[in-house]
């Protein structure tokens, strides 16, 4: 099934859900994000699909927001603005994507087979499992583009290293490699670009190896331990990025 910019393939209970723009580096334009919040969306509703792999077609995974409208402009200032000035659009989208994605009851796994940036790294965090390829990056630009990251990918992030660590990350915009964020424990594992998809698809084989009520019930309850739906982070959300 193909949606805007983004690939879906069924079979057997697994949905192998692909960022279709390698051209741009399968950045979030809102065609893209809305193609993504209409598969996760049709996935929701799948009884037949029990486990989801998120990857990137090309060489990235996803390269954050789309920042065309940036090419040629050599002025920081004017840089900021610009992006800032479609921020409401596309932080709706976004919040609603990882919304989407983190309550599926499938159980998901991003497979990550390079750059992953901003809205694109929120992406991935957003999943049960993170796999890296071992020439994966990971950075979060938004400071240096003159805009805060969204609260929700933010208090995630804190939850997963401390907010010493998530700071750093933020308002550094310092890149990562996939070997630090296995260090940190925010990948489970770290392989050549070669094998990734192979080490996706076997941890899907030992997940739809399970009965699959157990299974969802299991990470509904490991969600709920671990916090992960704040009203902090849903109204600082909505008053910045959700605001008319």
């Amino acid at each position: 099934m193909q949606q805007a910019s983004v690939l879906v393939e069924k079979s057997d209970g697994l949905a192998i859900v692909s960022f279709d723009r390698p051209e741009k580096r399968n950045s979030l334009s809102m065609e893209l994000l809305t193609g993504f919040l209409a598969a996760v969306s049709d996935l929701r509703d799948d009884a037949s699909t029990r486990v989801v792999i998120l990857t990137g077609k090309g060489p990235a995974f996803c390269a954050g927001a789309d920042l065309s409208s940036l090419k040629g402009v050599q002025d920081l200032a004017e840089r900021q603005r610009l992006f800032a000035s479609s921020r409401k659009r596309r932080g709706r989208l976004s919040h609603r994507s990882y919304r989407a994605l983190e309550s599926l009851e499938q159980t998901t796994i991003a497979a990550i087979n390079g750059p992953c940036v901003g809205g694109g790294w929120a992406i991935a965090n957003s999943c049960d499992f993170r796999i890296a390829a071992d020439n994966a990056q990971f950075w979060f630009p938004e400071v240096d583009l003159g805009v805060p990251v969204g609260a929700l990918p933010t208090s995630r992030l804190v939850r997963m290293v401390g907010l010493m660590k998530a700071k750093e990350m933020v308002l550094t915009c310092r890149r990562y490699t996939a070997q630090e964020l296995l260090a940190l424990g925010m990948v489970q594992k770290v392989v050549p670009a070669v094998r990734l998809m192979d080490e996706a698809r076997a941890l899907a084989g030992v997940l739809l190896a399970k009965k699959p009520s157990a299974l969802s019930l299991a990470k509904a309850i490991l969600d709920a331990a671990a916090g992960h739906r704040h009203l902090e982070s849903t109204v600082l959300d909505r008053d910045y990025f959700l605001a008319e």
